[in-house]
Formats: C-alpha cells, structure tokens, sequence
C-alpha cells in the first residue's frame, strides 16, 4: 500500500527534493544515481504530474543538478570519515526523505536521521527503522537531541538545505554546543549568501512562513561569518556545485557549467565542513 500524501502540507515539502534527485539520476546517470529515490517514488501516492511538467523546463533540470551535487559533496565528506572512523554515527540532520546516510554505509556505521515529530511519521512508514539506522523526532533547536546519538566512535552530522530555515543566532548556538558536545566530530552543510536567500525566499522560504530574511543564516565569507564563532573547530569550505565535480560530463550542457560557476562565485554556495577538535 503506497504512502498518501497531500498537497499543500507540510509533508508536501518533502516530495520535491526526492522528486529531484529521482530527475537528476536519469538525467545525469554518469554524475550521480540515487535509486533508492527513485524506488521511493514508486512507494507515494501523490499527484507528480505538476513535477513532472516542471522537470522539462531548464531552470527545474539545473535544480535537479544542485540537489544532486550537494548530496554527493556531503557523501563524499562522510564517507572520507568513515575511513578513520568506520563505526562513527552518521547523523543526517533535518533528514525530510533524504537517504544521503544511508547511500554511504559501510555496514558498520550507525545512521541516525532526526527531524520534526510529523516527518518522521512519514518516514516511518516508508523508510522504518532497523538495527543500525535510527529515525529521531526532534527539534534540532533543543538541544535534548543530542542525547539520542553515541559518538562514542565517532560522529559526522550532515545537513542539507537546512539551516537556511534558522535564525543565525540559533545557527551559532547550536554549532557552538555540538562542537562542545561531540569532540573530534564533524559537521558539514551547505550555505549561501544573502542574494541567494532572497532567491529563495520567492520559493520555499516563503511556503515557509518566513516573510523576512534579514535574521536567516547566510554567509558571504566563513572567515567572517562562521570562523570567529568556532573556537574549539577547524572550518573549511569548498564550492557547492564545482568544489568537488567539475561537471565536464557530456550530458551537463555548457550553459549548466556556467552557472554553476555563477553560483559558487557570485551566490556563495559552499559546502561547509566543520572539524570539531578534540
């Protein structure tokens, strides 16, 4: 029996961006496969024909592509961890249907995917807990979470299109307190500046309720913006779409590359990678 869901919820929000690593996986089969969200599409009930007819048009495909380049930028970072640490938790942090942790287990790991108490309902039913992966309903903001992960072997925290949601003074506690939290851990997540949030906030920002970005987290520099807060954690940063691909395979058309640029350049998108010290 397929999982409903219905338009305009909150649960809604969840289907796009599984909608787009499923485009990006036929589109761009060489960059990038992530067949379990495209077995997950088959497990929904729920009306993609708007998707659909979106998915054809250019700005839509090279949305797919920025889904799909900042999943495996944050999977590379993690499973680089786990060659140190191969039984560290994994911890995808406002997970939605996201299975970037699960996509870099090594078998040993232990994969924890926390969010709000309603998503997680839904990722229940569809993706269920087992031995090893954990699903955590949780407000990152309380900190009560943290009690829910053993680091003990490690931890590496992955957030993807999250923190664009939070108030930058939320943001700096909270990277703040990990860092203290969970020592010789790692952190990485994907920002943007100023520009590219007012873009946003057109879209989703906007379905969320925020009416003004003037308190949202951005970043123009990390050396600014992040490093002066992280006292106890090494930050470094890479471009979002060209840091770790340089996108020059035949189905990406020369107009993508370009903008690509234009994005990490003039944008700011970065992945963010923060070494918790010890």
């Amino acid at each position: 029996m397929k999982t409903h869901i219905e338009k305009n919820t909150v649960q809604e929000t969840l289907v796009i961006p599984l909608y787009g690593r499923k485009l990006c996986t036929e589109q761009f089969p060489n960059l990038f496969r992530d067949e379990k969200a495209v077995g997950l599409i088959d497990r929904i009930d729920y009306d993609f024909s708007v998707l659909e007819k979106r998915s054809k048009s250019f700005a839509h495909r090279f949305g797919a592509l920025e889904v799909a380049m900042r999943e495996n930028d944050l999977m590379i970072e993690a499973k680089e961890y786990l060659k140190d640490h191969p039984r560290a938790a994994l911890v995808n942090l406002g997970c939605g249907l996201d299975q970037t942790a699960e996509n870099c287990d090594n078998g040993k790991c232990t994969i924890y995917n926390l969010d709000l108490p309603d998503v997680i309902a839904v990722r229940n039913e569809l993706l269920p807990e087992s031995d090893r992966i954990k699903n955590v309903a949780a407000d990152l903001n309380d900190q009560k979470w943290f009690d829910e992960i053993d680091a003990q072997n490690g931890v590496c925290f992955l957030a993807a299109g999250v923190f664009y949601y939070f108030k930058t003074e939320d943001v700096r506690k909270l990277f703040c307190e990990m860092a203290k939290r969970f020592p010789g851990g790692r952190l990485v997540f994907d920002t943007a500046n100023r520009r590219a949030v007012k873009i946003m906030l057109k879209t989703w920002v906007k379905e969320a309720g925020i009416t003004s970005i003037a308190d949202h987290f951005s970043v123009e520099s990390i050396e600014k913006d992040i490093i002066p807060w992280m006292k106890n954690a090494h930050v470094s940063a890479r471009g979002y779409m060209l840091g770790y691909n340089d996108l020059k395979d035949p189905s990406v058309p020369r107009l993508f590359r370009l903008m690509a640029k234009l994005g990490d350049g003039y944008m700011k998108m970065q992945i963010v990678r923060m070494d918790f010290t010890e």
